[in-house]
């Protein structure tokens, strides 16, 4: 098993290439605006359930104007069977407020005024950066974070912070917007949290985790 850091890397380009090339974000949206909702919608909440809830809500209000003209007890009824709808009701009419007043109702594609809404922080702006201008970004979740620590991408990294750093260090930039969605989705259906799928791995003869996990078996 290699443990050459930059070796992991061109292994994972080469492989997820091969094996997902069209990966993208499993959440559903026509415009900027229905990504960023749904994003700020999928904390704590599968994107299935997300993308149940968001059609009826998208008919109702499609764009941030629309959405700003509701009160919060209105687009809470829309949202009431996704997690916390509470205060992510209160998220969205204070973005879609913001979105008006500041940025003519459209969503902005710099990570500095994305930052400035009112419910987005630097997960969901980087998710929006990638997936709606497909600008380079890395937003790390619990599944990017499980992924690269296990792989040896990063080493034994703290936090989602430094995990992000690392990686936009290593990745080249341009694959930046796909390799999110490929670590994403290797987490979330192989590198499981609970019983990770580690002998159907197209990675497991380079990752510590499974070299650790078969030297102890």
């Amino acid at each position: 098993m290699t443990k050459n850091v930059a070796d992991k890397y061109r292994l994972c380009i080469e492989r997820f290439s091969q094996t997902m090339p069209d990966a993208k974000s499993e959440l559903h949206f026509e415009s900027p605006f229905q990504l960023l909702v749904a994003v700020i919608l999928s904390a704590q909440c599968t994107d299935k359930r997300v993308n149940m809830t968001t059609p009826a809500l998208f008919a109702a209000m499609p764009d941030a104007a629309a959405m700003a003209q509701h009160s919060v007890e209105e687009i809470y009824a829309f949202i009431k069977s996704i997690s916390y709808p509470n205060n992510k009701a209160k998220h969205l009419q204070a973005m879609a407020h913001a979105l008006v007043q500041h940025f003519d109702g459209q969503v902005p594609d710099t990570m500095e005024e994305l930052l400035q809404l009112p419910g987005v922080g630097r997960k969901t702006a980087s998710v929006v950066l990638i997936c709606a201008f497909n600008k380079p970004a890395m937003p790390v979740d619990t599944h990017v974070f499980r992924v690269s620590n296990r792989i040896g991408l990063t080493q034994d990294s703290k936090s989602p912070g430094e995990t992000e750093k690392i990686l936009l260090q290593h990745f080249p930039e341009h694959l930046l917007p796909i390799a999110h969605h490929w670590l994403i989705l290797h987490g979330r259906y192989t590198c499981k949290a609970i019983k990770p799928l580690c002998k159907d791995c197209i990675l497991h003869d380079i990752c510590d985790f499974y070299s650790k996990l078969t030297n102890h078996n």
